[in-house]
């Protein structure tokens, strides 16, 4: 339920909050996983906070990213900002992502699904 309150009020801030006073611990490296649904391609990515990374078509920025304590549930949420250099670089995601929820704030892409892994 705390999960669900958090990913809510994560979800409606406009800007990019920081989920530290509910107990999240700041990382300054995402690591993701992308799948080309095309060529059935699935990769790791490394990203550090502040960097933007490439994926196929995706630029692929990290504003933020979280992790909870080693004596809590595991989980991460990154804040992420997707565009696509196909579509004349149009944003197509903005927003947390969470490992241990990956459809609670998904991309929905034609070619692509994204993921976050984890947070370091």
């Amino acid at each position: 339920m705390r999960k669900a309150a958090l990913a809510l009020a994560l979800l409606a801030a406009p800007a990019v909050a920081q989920p530290q006073a509910a107990g999240w611990i700041a990382g300054r490296v995402a690591e993701l996983q992308a799948l080309d649904k095309v060529t059935a391609r699935i990769s790791t990515i490394e990203a550090k906070v502040g960097e933007t990374v490439r994926f196929g078509t995706l630029e692929i920025h990290v504003a933020a990213c979280h992790h909870r304590p080693p004596d809590e549930q595991p989980d991460a949420a990154a804040w992420l900002t997707v565009k696509d250099t196909r579509l004349n670089g149009q944003r197509v995601f903005a927003g947390w992502m969470f490992a241990a929820s990956p459809a609670l704030n998904m991309l929905e892409h034609a070619v692509y699904d994204l993921r976050v892994l984890a947070c370091r």
